[in-house]
Formats: structure tokens, C-alpha cells, sequence
């Protein structure tokens, strides 16, 4: 019995798919299928049925989980003595939303390259449902997007609370600086997808205002709704800090409401049963970086 065996098996029981067990372990599916078998082969009993198409846990398998859990927990605190001295290493798959990946990405990914040269990072880019689905399934160790979540299988810690403003074109608003229920009838707005953590975030304000909306379902990019709202083509709620320098040249004008837009708590999201030190060091990495502040013109 190996370590490498009890991993294969332990992912493969969660995550419940060889080939997202694989792939987060960085193996070929076949790979991990020998070293299930082989670890069966060790204790004399089998730990997945594999007689429909897919594989599912015997009486034995599901035993066997939450002690390979233990040996891997303690393991990886091994491994963490060593990692504290000589660095982390292998690869990290990640999920961040727009704004972070405009923001303090590149800090993060910088102070890793110094700090772990051997730690391979791979982001993904993407809203933050999309994010929190991949988190749970085990294709991401870990995603930086607007929470909290709402699955079960996810832990969430705040990052950041990040405050949201309308903005719109002077041309079309002119010298108004105060929206009304009237004006939400009047100009379209332009929002992201169900699936984005700031469209979620905007349903539950404008139904406890009773609000009647005239949406316009642009795309899911932040920068092009930018340009959207620019352009006259309706107003937006967009990071009030973020968007400070296209207010200060006059492209866009931040408007005020009553009540005013909640401030979005963006979250640190991993799985609830991935106490890995490496999840855990990277927690403390994003949380040091974390800035959402920061524009195009700031960066260094």
C-alpha cells in the first residue's frame, strides 16, 4: 500500500469520476485505474464496483474513505514541514473572475514565481458560478470570485468586500446624479449573465426594491460592458474604485441610488474535504494580495 495508491482511491471516491480524479492528480486516467487495482490487490478486497459504467463504491470502498483521508491528512502535514522550508511545488489549477484577473493577479503571481519557482500555476478565468461548479468537481483546487456559495460541498472565506456604483454616459444622462425608480424603466441595464456572482448579487437588490427592470443581457465581459456604458448604450453597476479613472476623464459618471448598491464580498472557495497545505498556504498568498482597487493606470 502507497500513498500514491490511496490518493488515487480517495480522489476518485470524492470526486466520483476516474477521469476528474486523474486529472486533478496530473495522471493519465490509466494510471490511476492501475494504482486503484493495485491498492485492491494489497487488502484483498475491492473497493469499486465496476460493473455498470460507472464506477461505484463497494461496502468496503466507502470504509475504506475517511481512512485514507487520515493517513493522507497526516501525510500532507509532512509534507508541509517540508514545504516550509524548501517551498511549494507542483502544479496549481485556480479559478478567479474578471476583475481579480485585472486587479491583483499579477501581483499574486509574481510573489509566487519568488517565493515557490517550482510551483506551476494555471488560472481560469471565468464567472463565478461557472468557478464554484469546477471547484466542486475537482477541477480547480480553489477560485477567488463573488460569494459566498451557495453549495454545500464549498467552504467560503471573505477576501474582500468590493463596492459597486452605477455608472453612465454624461450623454445620457446628462446632469442627473440620483436614480429613481422611474430611470430603471427608462435606460436599460446592462448586466452580466445568471451565472455571474454581481448579476445574482443585483436580482436580489432590485427585487427587494421592486424594482422593473428594462435589461439588456450584453456579455459576459466586464470591459465590454465598460464600453457598453460609455456608449450610451445603458447604464451599469461596476467597481466603484476600478472604474475611478474613467470617471475622472468624464467617460463614464457614477450615479447615486436609494437604497444604495450592497457592497460584494469576494470569497476564497475550496472544497470542504481538501485540507491540502497547499490549498491552505495559497489561501494566505491571495489574501496578502487581494486589491481590487487597482486600475490601469496605478499598476507599477
Amino acid at each position: 500500500m502507497t500513498l500514491k495508491q490511496l490518493e488515487a482511491f480517495y480522489w476518485a471516491a470524492k470526486l466520483g469520476s476516474f477521469a476528474i480524479a486523474a486529472d486533478r492528480l496530473h495522471v493519465t486516467q490509466s494510471s490511476l485505474s492501475k494504482r486503484i487495482a493495485e491498492l485492491e490487490a494489497s487488502i484483498g478486497g475491492t473497493l469499486f464496483d465496476r460493473s455498470s459504467q460507472r464506477a461505484v463504491l463497494t461496502d468496503l470502498g466507502q470504509r475504506m474513505v475517511p481512512l485514507a483521508n487520515q493517513m493522507l491528512s497526516l501525510s500532507d502535514s509532512v509534507k508541509g514541514l517540508v514545504a516550509a522550508t524548501e517551498g511549494l511545488h507542483g502544479v496549481c489549477k485556480f479559478g478567479i473572475s474578471e476583475l481579480g484577473a485585472l486587479t491583483w493577479l499579477p501581483t499574486f503571481v509574481a510573489t509566487l514565481r519568488e517565493s515557490h519557482p517550482n510551483l506551476v500555476l494555471r488560472p481560469y478565468v471565468d464567472l463565478a458560478r461557472q468557478l464554484e461548479r469546477r471547484v466542486a468537481r475537482g477541477e480547480l483546487d480553489f477560485a477567488v470570485a463573488p460569494g459566498p456559495s451557495h453549495d454545500s460541498e464549498l467552504q467560503a472565506e471573505v477576501m474582500s468586500e468590493v463596492r459597486f456604483a452605477w455608472m453612465a454616459s454624461p450623454s445620457r444622462v446628462g446632469s442627473n446624479r440620483v436614480l429613481r425608480p422611474e430611470d430603471f424603466e427608462r435606460h436599460p441595464v446592462i448586466t452580466m449573465t445568471e451565472d455571474s456572482g454581481l448579476t445574482r448579487a443585483f436580482d436580489k437588490w432590485a427585487a427587494a426594491q421592486g424594482l422593473q427592470v428594462q435589461r439588456i443581457l450584453a456579455c459576459n465581459s466586464l470591459m465590454a460592458i465598460t464600453g457598453l456604458t460609455a456608449a450610451g448604450v445603458g447604464i451599469s453597476f461596476l467597481p466603484a474604485d476600478y472604474m475611478h479613472m474613467w470617471v475622472q476623464r468624464g467617460s463614464l459618471r457614477e450615479l447615486s441610488s436609494e437604497p444604495p448598491l450592497p457592497t460584494l464580498d469576494y470569497c476564497f472557495l475550496w472544497r470542504r474535504d481538501d485540507n491540502r497545505n497547499l490549498v491552505l498556504r495559497l489561501r494566505e498568498y491571495v489574501r496578502e494580495a487581494v486589491n481590487y482597487s487597482i486600475g490601469p493606470m496605478t499598476r507599477n
